[in-house]
């Protein structure tokens, strides 16, 4: 916008100047060839009076004296065919003057003839020819034009520099509104746009601003019913752990570590909705994978001792593997792939877990089960052919790529589902642009 806005500006200057600089060009042009011709005039009508009255002798010396002090040529034709001043052969104008008795200004190729025809001497019609020069008729033309040209092109700059200056106060507030736009897009919540330019920048940085504050209010109202519905849940975990409690036995105390954990997790959800800050888009987020994923599948392989489910955890690094995800949304993802595996394979069905360093940092996470597969339309939030919410895989998809990758879904060689999730490596901490 502020290249067009200058182009326009160029443009009409261009056009304005053009219709200002042309005809004064040529008024000057004009104006310099009336003056060479005015003076060579004004040089002949000085000898009229003395050409009609005075003796040969003083018109001879006074014609001369005239003619040495003149811009151009100037000669006197007597009707004797003397000639007085500069020497120069009878032109057809100066026959024509001294047959008809006429003064007029002849134009030439190479000037401008001026005759002025005399009446009244005893030996006839006498004739004073002044002659401009084309040069004369033009000299001080070229250097008007370029000063001309010059400021021309001063003012052109000028408009220019104007134009740019007016352009940038109006595309600095909309580059501003762009920028909080885009904070806005990448869940920056906290962006505001700053009123500044025209009414009508100011105005709809007021509505941004309007808008971001009512984005914030409906996410806290949300996560205030997402709170109030985990909340809910608390009761029937109340009411589980007494029965649990009243049972006797390992497996009292396997449902009631299940029940503590399930309580758990409630807490923290209610936690992170109620008191979790409006998301920030610098926030440094990590964890070391392969300690994550050893303690959920170790929650997992009791259950699959129980179901009658082979478990190959596969591990291939020694070190650490950090990744970045939050440590809770790697435990999420991973609880909702292995709770796939268990609700829609049979019991029986082997899986395996395997985690390995991925190229350019990070890890690759994947889940194979011995199974029927899944289809690819299983892929899709809110899908699902066991009757769940068919939101796990949505889940895992999220935890990936908000750390830079993807999933994959994909069916292995004998058959069976294999989900890939490519964990991208830690992001540096940013220092959020300050506001101004």
């Amino acid at each position: 916008m502020r290249r067009r806005l200058t182009l326009l500006v160029a443009a009409t200057m261009c056009l304005a100047l053009l219709a200002f600089v042309v005809p004064l060009a040529l008024l000057l042009r004009t104006v310099a060839q009336d003056r060479a011709t005015v003076a060579a005039s004004a040089d002949a009508q000085s000898l009229v009076s003395l050409v009609g009255t005075a003796d040969p002798t003083t018109l001879r010396t006074s014609v001369e004296h005239v003619a040495a002090g003149a811009r151009g040529p100037l000669t006197v034709f007597l009707a004797d065919g003397s000639v007085l001043g500069t020497p120069v052969a009878r032109t057809g104008a100066v026959r024509l003057a001294a047959l008809a008795g006429v003064s007029r200004t002849v134009e030439r190729a190479d000037g401008r003839e001026i005759v002025v025809a005399v009446l009244g001497r005893p030996d006839g019609t006498a004739v004073i020819r002044a002659f401009v020069p084309a040069a004369e008729l033009t000299r001080g033309v070229t250097q008007a034009w370029l000063v001309l040209a010059g400021l021309g092109v001063a003012l052109l700059l000028l408009g220019l520099l104007v134009a740019d200056r007016l352009s940038r106060a109006l595309v600095s507030p909309i580059a501003d509104l762009s920028a909080v736009s885009h904070r806005l897009a990448r869940a920056d919540l906290t962006a505001r746009a700053r009123p500044d330019g025209p009414p009508e920048l100011r105005e709809v940085a007021g509505a941004l601003n309007h808008l971001a504050d009512r984005i914030q209010e409906l996410l806290r109202e949300e996560r205030e019913q997402v709170a109030d519905l985990s909340h809910r849940l608390r009761a029937p975990l109340t009411s589980l752990r007494l029965e649990a409690e009243s049972l006797t036995g390992t497996d009292a105390a396997r449902i009631t570590a299940r029940v503590d954990a399930m309580e758990r997790a409630v807490t923290g959800l209610i936690s992170e909705a109620r008191h979790r800050p409006d998301a920030d888009p610098h926030a440094h987020a990590e964890c070391e994978a392969a300690s994550a994923l050893r303690e959920r599948v170790a929650f997992w392989t009791v259950l699959a001792e129980d179901t009658g489910r082979a478990v190959a955890l596969d591990i291939t690094t020694e070190g650490p593997l950090p990744v970045g995800v939050p440590a809770d949304e790697l435990a999420a993802a991973v609880d909702a792939l292995l709770g796939n595996v268990f609700a829609h394979t049979p019991d029986g069905t082997a899986f395996s877990v395997t985690l390995s360093p991925r190229p350019g940092g990070g890890a690759v996470l994947t889940v194979a089960d011995d199974g029927p597969g899944l289809s690819a339309d299983l892929a899709r939030r809110g899908a699902s052919l066991g009757g769940s919410t068919g939101l796990g895989l949505d889940i895992a998809r999220r935890a990936a790529q908000s750390s830079g990758g993807d999933m994959t879904l994909t069916t292995g060689r004998v058959g069976g589902a294999h989900v890939t999730l490519e964990l991208g490596p830690p992001r540096p901490p940013v220092t959020p642009p300050s506001s101004r």
